[in-house]
């Protein structure tokens, strides 16, 4: 009895750690992504972290860091919500507002740059 429960123990510990190296490898290609994602609008500056990722179907995700000349920390992230009619921005955790034309084709335009981008940087697969 006790030798079963000691192995269903080791079972249900092996499961998660087996989870948790599988949580760990999604997280690590989604930095990856983010990574080149970040590249898209051109090489990241100098002591600046630029992400550009597709967090799900509908949400993708700008978020950028950087020091300004006295040493003041900047971050400002802004999450695209794509609906079927519209897309909604909201920046830095704000009320969410309908982004314009304009800001809607750049953003098609990046993110089919960051598929491109991701298939062949990080899966190496031909476009």
């Amino acid at each position: 009895m006790i030798k079963k429960l000691l192995n269903d123990a080791f079972l249900q510990m092996s499961g998660n750690r087996e989870e948790d190296r599988i949580d760990s490898l999604r997280l690590g290609l989604l930095r990856h992504e983010a990574q080149v994602g970040g590249r898209v609008f051109g090489e990241v500056p100098k002591g600046h972290k630029r992400d550009f990722f597709c967090l799900d179907t509908h949400t993708w995700i700008w978020h950028e860091e950087w020091f300004d000349n006295s040493g003041e920390r900047h971050v400002v992230s802004t999450r695209y919500d794509v609906r079927p009619d519209s897309i909604l921005k909201s920046q830095n955790g704000g009320h969410y507002q309908q982004v314009t034309v304009q800001e809607a084709f750049r953003l098609r335009d990046a993110s089919k740059l960051y598929r491109d981008r991701v298939k062949r940087e990080v899966y190496n697969v031909a476009s």
